[in-house]
């Protein structure tokens, strides 16, 4: 999933369970329209692999995704930018408080895909609560 905050969800693919995050998410960030100007693209570990990080620099994006500990070379990032990836987990934390997302009652994707699509549009019309 890329999302713009914790409301708004850009865009989703469904992937089946035994595939890895890094190729899955390389293709949808190819779907994603060309940025303007800079943008940074929050990712989290799972996509540290150099070729995701190598991609969202070809399609103009800034990544930011911090290296894992292993690394022999690691690389600097924004930490700061780096925390609004909670904003993403707060976006799932809410999708999956539906029964009909955590539990998978849907047995066709293009059902699943649907009920994610209306609760992704309630999500985006929920009113904010200002602090």
């Amino acid at each position: 999933m890329v999302a713009a905050d914790a409301c708004t969800a850009v865009t989703f693919s469904l992937s089946p369970g035994q595939h890895a995050d890094g190729p899955c998410g390389r293709e949808l960030m190819q779907t994603l329209p060309a940025p303007e100007g800079s943008v940074a693209l929050i990712m989290d570990k799972a996509y540290e692999g150099d070729a995701t990080r190598q991609l969202a620099l070809e399609l103009g994006f800034t990544p930011v995704v911090p290296p894992k500990s292993n690394r022999v070379n690691p690389w600097s990032y924004d930490e700061v930018l780096y925390r609004r990836r909670s904003w993403i987990a707060r976006l799932f934390r809410r999708l999956s408080g539906l029964r009909r997302i955590f539990s998978r009652c849907d047995k066709l994707d293009v059902m699943f895909i649907a009920f994610i699509h209306f609760a992704l549009i309630v999500e985006a019309l929920r009113p904010t609560v200002a602090n």
